[in-house]
């Protein structure tokens, strides 16, 4: 074909618009980064650097924030929510109106009741009643605010981790730990602003959907970091490519990177710069912050971390090491709390007492070691799982001698501690079997809407224009749970 005719062709009105001045993708990009000013709704953030800091929409109860997630999601009824009616109702069917018209994830007909097998105790001055499966969450009792009447819509793992993570059941949507680093930048050139930490082998049931950006610009994702050799996986230089050659090869690409953005304004251009340039300086830091081995021996015993090894102990030290040098958002992901009792490690018996010990020690030292340094006012630290458990059997262990419990949307119980939450709080009740929410109850939404407020940001407010239309992490529900709030 001859070129000219060829180049005609190819010439739609698109690439017409596309040469057009920088074209419509850089209105768009105007549009998108200018947001409302008058407002004061929408952080604006810089095109040369994404993730430099930028000020809330109001005055800030939580600079920062740690989340631990426990995937599969803990028993609740056996850590959290005592219910000695139900162990006196231990093994008798339900009662035929708790499950009427609810589908269950692997239990059909009428199942049996099952009390929980731990023992009790009252904690600190609040009175707070923990089990014996988590003693050490005992000494750190008048630190936590424990809420037991969070609900949810999804009873299947990774919807219901996304719907807590993004405010969608379906992947596509940006998790907290984005719309938290999109609000407020970073508070070190040198880290990334949202780290990620995954313990005992496993990744998120949502996947990096779990802690990615979805439509925002993809430098807002969560860093995925390792406890156990490099810190970040390609971050290293390749085999004869030294530190100066790496900044030359960078000083390159950044020249044409710049013209392209000038040219089509495309957002992701600019991440792109600013992802190479973060990767460059985390070559020097990120090794630094994540070698353990620098904490006192008092630290690491504390935690129950071991250098060189990997942990949610060794995590839950990390996370203090990186909010210390100013990392905005840190979650951490621990797999194994799916509670179903088809083996003896998913049992609420001694494989409830196992798991247990891996994480009540290092997340009651997080706490104390976050007070001590002056951190946990100004640190918020969220424990949660997807969803909670059922108060009967679990339909195909039912006649298993190993106990466990099924997925349960209904209520669970979080906790969170420092941040400017109330300490020493029990908010909300189940009612006395734990089937259902029967005093102040806080759907996802609410608790989403109540994390982004003690971040400084009215939920309604912190959108992203996606596809003609604003969204939000609470989608278009929630409100602020003040009752929870110093």
């Amino acid at each position: 074909m001859n070129p000219l005719v060829e180049q005609k062709l190819i010439a739609t009105r698109r690439h017409l618009l596309g040469s057009m001045a920088g074209g419509i993708g850089a209105v768009a990009l105007a549009d998108l980064l200018a947001g409302d000013t008058a407002g004061a709704t929408t952080p604006v953030p810089s095109l040369a650097d994404p993730l430099a800091m930028r000020p809330p929409q109001f005055a800030p109860r939580a600079k920062r924030m740690i989340v631990i997630h426990l995937t599969g999601s803990p028993p609740n009824l056996d850590l959290y929510d005592h219910k000695p009616e139900l162990l006196r109702r231990d093994g008798e069917d339900c009662p035929a109106e708790t499950i009427a018209g609810k589908k269950f994830a692997f239990t059909s007909g009428t199942p049996k009741l099952l009390g929980t097998r731990r023992q009790w105790k009252r904690c600190g001055e609040s009175g707070m009643e923990l089990s014996d499966a988590i003693p050490h969450l005992h000494r750190v009792a008048d630190k936590l605010c424990l809420v037991r009447s969070v609900h949810t819509d999804q009873f299947n793992h990774a919807p219901a981790e996304l719907l807590v993570y993004t405010g969608s059941p379906r992947a596509g949507r940006p998790s907290l730990g984005s719309w938290v680093t999109y609000g407020l930048g970073s508070e070190n050139a040198n880290l990334p602003g949202f780290v990620v930490l995954i313990s005992s082998g496993v990744q998120p049931n949502g996947g990096t959907s779990s802690f990615g950006s979805g439509f925002l610009p993809s430098v807002y994702q969560g860093v995925q970091c390792r406890s156990k050799g490099d810190p970040v996986l390609f971050v290293s230089n390749p085999p004869g490519m030294d530190r100066q050659l790496r900044r030359k090869s960078l000083d390159a690409l950044n020249d044409l990177n710049q013209l392209q953005a000038q040219e089509l304004g495309n957002p992701e251009t600019v991440t792109r710069i600013a992802q190479y340039e973060l990767a460059y300086r985390m070559q020097a830091s990120v090794p630094e912050v994540m070698d353990i081995s620098r904490e006192s021996k008092q630290t690491l015993e504390a935690y129950g971390a071991t250098p060189g090894g990997s942990s949610l102990a060794n995590n839950c030290l990390l996370a203090r090491r990186l909010v210390e040098e100013g990392v905005r958002f840190v979650h951490l992901f621990d797999w194994g709390w799916d509670f179903h009792g088809t083996s003896p490690d998913t049992g609420i018996g001694d494989g409830l007492v196992q798991k247990g010990a891996t994480f009540d020690r290092p997340a009651a030292a997080l706490i104390e070691d976050l007070e001590q340094r002056g951190l946990l006012e100004d640190t918020l630290v969220l424990c949660t799982g997807e969803f909670g458990r059922t108060p009967f059997r679990e339909g195909r262990t039912s006649k298993s001698k190993i106990l466990g419990r099924d997925h349960y949307p209904d209520c669970y119980s979080v906790w969170m501690a420092g941040g400017g939450v109330k300490p020493g709080l029990i908010y909300g009740a189940t009612d006395e079997l734990g089937f259902k929410v029967a005093e102040n109850p806080v759907h996802i939404h609410d608790l989403q809407a109540t994390l982004l407020h003690l971040l400084g940001f009215d939920h309604t407010k912190l959108t992203y224009r996606f596809q003609g239309r604003d969204f939000r992490l609470t989608d278009v529900h929630g409100d602020v749970v003040h009752d929870l709030l110093t």
